[in-house]
This record gives structure tokens, C-alpha cells and sequence, in this order.
């Protein structure tokens, strides 16, 4: 594998993760099990079955969760602690056996670009589901698996061109990421004070007697 091949799978992994950290490891895997690819050393271990396996079923798991609005914002929120060091883990293997000052390098451009990736993504699919109709989320998600299975087949076999389109993504990213801070934080902002709003209308609701709100109870029988 030469070097532009290798800088191109290091980024290309480091940015699907970020998206697919499932597809990407099952996709990586299974061709490099069929021959299709020859994978870096420290990469191989993608192609045991074993691999495959649970990287294949967490990706059905997801292929689903994430195209259920609400549930894929939440599926985000706990894959910030996993796609994040596992595209920082597979940018590092990727570079091959160098120098460990390149392999921590690798490590640490490679968490940022997976970090970058998977807040922009997870923001972007918070502002969707604020969207009354389904179809989008499922439109953007089919979207975002072709878009990472064309990435890193574009990486393995075009990885000029491959990393020209990922320095305008990056550049993307850099523009879009205040903007989506500034509008989830509004979306924030909105669900705390309807939530509150909640909270008060319950506070000030007549209280229960008998099991209705606002009847009087009846008065006492004689004895």
C-alpha cells in the first residue's frame, strides 16, 4: 500500500467512524476477508469472522435506530463515548508499522477528524428531528450509509480525489459547527422553558379530592 493509499484509509476510517463506525469496520473487514483489499497489518484483525459478526449486527442495530427520530439522537449521545476512541484506535493501526511518533499522530488527527465528523452529524440530526415528519431522518441516514461505504471505497481506490473532497468537508464542518451549536443550544433553550412551563401548569392545577381535580368533597353523613 503506498503512502497516499495509506493517508487516505487513515482519514478515510477516522471520518466514517464518525458517521458508521459499524459499516465502516464490517465494509473494511469483509473485503479485506474476500481479497478485495490488502489491509495494513494492524488493520487485519477486521477480517476474522468474529469481527465481522458483531460489527454486522451492531450495524443492523443501528441501520434502524438511527432512521427513528428521537432514538437516533440518542443512539448518538452514547456513541460519543465509543466512535470517537475506536476512529482514533483505527486511524493509528491504519498508518501500519512506523514509527510511534507517527502512529500517536495518526491517533490524534484521526480522533479529531472522528470527533469533528460525529458532532457535526449528531447536531445535524438534532435539528432534523425537530422536523414534524419522518421521511427526513430516514432519507438523511440512507444518505449518510451510502455516503460513508462510497467514502471509503473511494479512499481504497481514488484516494486523491478522496482526499480532495475531504479537505472541502473540513472546511464545511468548520463553517457549519458554530451554526449548529447556536441552534441546538436554542432547541435547548425551548425544551427547558416548555418543560418549565409544564411544571408550573401542574403546580397551579386545583387540588385533588376524590380522585377529580377541582370537586369539592362530599359533605359529612350523619352518624
Amino acid at each position: 500500500m503506498d503512502i497516499v493509499t495509506t493517508i487516505a484509509l487513515t482519514l478515510g476510517v477516522a471520518w466514517a467512524s464518525g458517521i458508521r463506525l459499524y459499516a465502516a469496520v464490517f465494509m473494511l473487514g469483509f473485503m479485506a476477508y474476500n481479497g478485495y483489499i490488502a489491509l495494513p497489518p494492524n488493520l487485519e484483525i477486521l477480517a476474522d469472522p468474529i469481527v465481522m459478526i458483531a460489527a454486522g449486527f451492531m450495524y443492523s442495530v443501528e441501520f434502524f435506530a438511527d432512521k427513528t427520530p428521537g432514538v437516533d439522537t440518542g443512539w448518538d449521545v452514547i456513541h460519543t463515548f465509543i466512535r470517537i476512541p475506536a476512529g482514533a484506535a483505527l486511524a493509528a493501526a491504519a498508518v501500519g508499522d512506523v514509527s510511534p511518533a507517527i502512529i500517536f499522530a495518526a491517533f490524534l488527527i484521526g480522533g479529531s477528524i472522528t470527533a469533528g465528523t460525529h458532532i457535526t452529524k449528531a447536531g445535524s440530526r438534532m435539528l432534523i428531528n425537530t422536523s414534524p415528519e419522518p421521511f427526513s431522518n430516514i432519507v438523511v441516514s440512507l444518505s449518510e450509509d451510502v455516503l460513508v461505504i462510497g467514502g471509503l471505497w473511494t479512499a481504497l481506490n481514488y484516494p486523491l480525489v478522496f482526499l480532495g473532497l475531504l479537505a472541502v468537508f473540513i472546511v464545511l464542518m468548520i463553517w457549519l459547527l458554530p451554526k449548529l451549536w447556536v441552534a441546538v443550544k436554542t432547541i435547548a433553550r425551548k425544551l427547558g422553558t416548555w418543560v418549565a412551563r409544564l411544571k408550573n401548569q401542574h403546580k397551579h392545577e386545583p387540588p385533588r379530592q376524590n380522585g377529580y381535580p377541582g370537586l369539592k368533597a362530599p359533605p359529612d353523613q350523619p352518624g
